[in-house]
């Protein structure tokens, strides 16, 4: 039995097989598989090197033709090699003795070999060490890249063990078979902590090394509650789970009730809850769970699981399925957010370099759409063909100063003179707001508030941004809180503004789902908050329990430290006075 401690991201605790998942980038583990399973690993290894084989020969075929033979031949030590048994003979006898996978038999033989020509005296002999290193890398993608496909065929149910997953891969899980993810990297909102959540399945990420000491098959429990991964647990553990699994349970069922109540607080004051999603079928579960409204459609997603580029009709069709869906209440749509940190692996029209040395400072979200404007002038035109069908507001993501607002706004109009033009009904009263996730825009929210609608303050880039923390890098994630004082002063200030110049606020960041920050952010005068749908239930609950001068006591108190911890410890301590049964950190429903 192996436990391991990492960073929770997603509430629940699964108890299930592991599936795992390799990155061909990446140094591959030393996994033993069961003797059954042997002969298959030996199998997955031939089709690979024979597929690998015909792929290096057709590359050969088109360089001869279009170069000629001379040049072509740069193609025969890889052939040679590919085709050489001594080379192949390694891969199978270390499957068979060692019972390992067929990457890691492929990853070690060819580092070894890699390492022994680079080592010989000759130069060119030397340079055959890299050759070897692109032959192993053409391998181990087929084999991973085979492993990959098999996460849509999984028969029955598993936990997903990776290094990391795109964007991109996390939208394509089939939730009613995939119980749980468990990563080597990410933080708290990485992509795929934020998918995880929305989706309700239990996520630990940050475990460094979790893809070492798992091997698919492998029984796992994942606790998206304490952050904990166990790795075939004994007896003991299994028995200590399954009563805590049956505690949740009736936890959960006792926030059942809460749906239809109302998010009162005990003085009287309304909070607005409404729902952050990624695709049109979310609505029927936000509204179950007590969501008047989406105040986050991440539309990005209709790219990331799509094989191409989403035509208009992709757009407009999954705005009116989700303005239906909504039956009259809100939905606030944030227009294209997409960079490089979200299409890794991404096989659609090439809008983006994949390669840009630090894309969360590139060209992303309202950059990219305003350097990209066919890409956003469709998304433009869907969104105001579906306005008609119901109540809806346009957002602008990371927004830095005034004239990207202007400009994006003179997009609009002159997308919706085309609409007029061409006889197409639309509404032009459509209130159009930006996110605030940037300092710069924070410190300028006056002159912002001048040109804005509303203001939605996403705290997850509003944090990496401020505290200068990459939120998906695991070597530096606890750094990363929303806790820290800089990031609550800009929230406060930004509430003051808004407040004097009378422009609605919402908060639309991994922090508004999370209870302990309910009274801070309700005490700074946010009155309206957007979450991922498993979480509304649990804030309302705090709202029903305090007042509002509560809540304002609190977030005075809390801009007096000079530290997250402190921060935290406080916000902790408050809200287990006004809840003060507690369930392993989670509260107990109240009336």
């Amino acid at each position: 039995m192996i436990i391991q401690q990492g960073i929770p991201v997603s509430p629940g605790v699964a108890i299930t097989k592991a599936f795992v998942v390799d990155a061909t980038d990446s140094r591959v583990p030393r996994r033993i598989v069961p003797p059954s399973m042997v002969a298959e690993e030996v199998d997955r290894l031939k089709k690979s090197l024979d597929q690998a084989a015909e792929d290096i020969q057709h590359q050969r075929d088109v360089a001869s033709a279009k170069l000629g033979e001379d040049l072509a031949r740069i193609f025969d030590f890889h052939l040679g090699m590919i085709r050489d048994p001594h080379l192949t003979d390694q891969f199978v006898m270390m499957i068979e003795e060692d019972r390992v996978t067929a990457e890691y038999a492929v990853y070690f033989v060819m580092q070894r070999n890699a390492e022994k020509y680079k080592n010989l005296d000759n130069a060119y002999f030397r340079e055959r060490g890299t050759d070897v290193l692109d032959l192993q890398q053409r391998v181990l993608a087929l084999l991973i890249g085979s492993a990959r496909k098999e996460l849509n065929q999984i028969s029955g149910t598993a936990a997903i063990v990776a290094h990391d997953l795109t964007p991109s891969q996390t939208a394509a899980l089939d939730k009613d078979k995939i119980k749980a993810i468990a990563t080597d990297a990410g933080g708290r909102t990485s992509h795929t902590a934020i998918m995880a959540h929305a989706l309700g399945i239990p996520a630990v990420v940050g475990l460094e090394d979790i893809t070492s000491n798992v091997a698919t098959g492998d029984t796992l429990i994942i606790d998206g509650n304490r952050g904990c991964v166990v790795v075939n647990p004994d007896a003991a553990k299994l028995m200590e789970y399954r009563q805590y699994v049956r505690k949740l349970e009736r936890f959960e069922s006792s926030l059942g009730g809460l749906a239809q109540l109302p998010a009162v607080t005990k003085d009287g004051t309304p909070i607005t809850l409404q729902a952050n999603i990624e695709f049109p079928d979310e609505v029927a579960t936000a509204v179950s769970k007590g969501a008047v409204g989406i105040g986050l459609y991440r539309t990005e997603f209709l790219y990331l699981s799509a094989d191409s580029e989403p035509t208009e009709e992709d757009h407009y069709n999954a705005y009116v399925e989700t303005l239906l869906a909504l039956d009259g209440k809100p939905l606030t749509i944030r227009t294209l957010d997409l960079g490089a940190d979200k299409l890794v692996g991404y096989d659609g029209p090439p809008i983006i370099d994949l390669n840009e040395r630090n894309p969360f400072l590139g060209c992303r979200s309202i950059r990219l759409c305003l350097q990209h404007l066919p890409l956003f002038q469709t998304q433009l035109r869907a969104i105001l063909r579906a306005s008609v069908h119901g109540p809806l507001k346009i957002m602008f993501p990371l927004i830095s100063n005034v004239m990207e607002l202007r400009q994006a706004k003179m997009i609009l109009q002159d997308v919706m003179e085309d609409l007029e033009d061409q006889g197409v009904e639309f509404r032009r009263d459509i209130p159009v707001g930006i996110m605030i996730e940037v300092p710069s825009a924070a410190i300028q929210a006056k002159a912002l508030s001048r040109e804005a609608d509303f203001f939605s303050i996403g705290t997850n880039d509003l944090i990496q941004y401020t505290v200068a923390v990459d939120r998906s890098n695991e070597r530096i994630a606890s750094l990363y809180s929303g806790a820290h004082p800089a990031v609550l002063q800009l929230i406060k200030d930004v509430a003051r503004v808004s407040n004097r110049e009378k422009v609605e606020l919402g908060l639309c960041g991994e922090m508004a789902g999370d209870p302990a920050f309910a009274m801070l952010l309700i005490g700074c005068g946010l009155r309206n908050l957007s979450m991922t749908p498993p979480a509304l239930p649990e804030i309302k609950n705090v709202i029903r329990a305090v007042t509002v001068e509560q809540c304002k006591r609190v977030a005075r108190k809390a801009s007096t430290f000079d530290s997250d911890r402190q921060v935290l410890n406080f916000l902790r301590d408050e809200l287990r006075k006004v809840l003060p049964d507690v369930a392993d950190g989670r509260s107990i429903a109240i009336g």
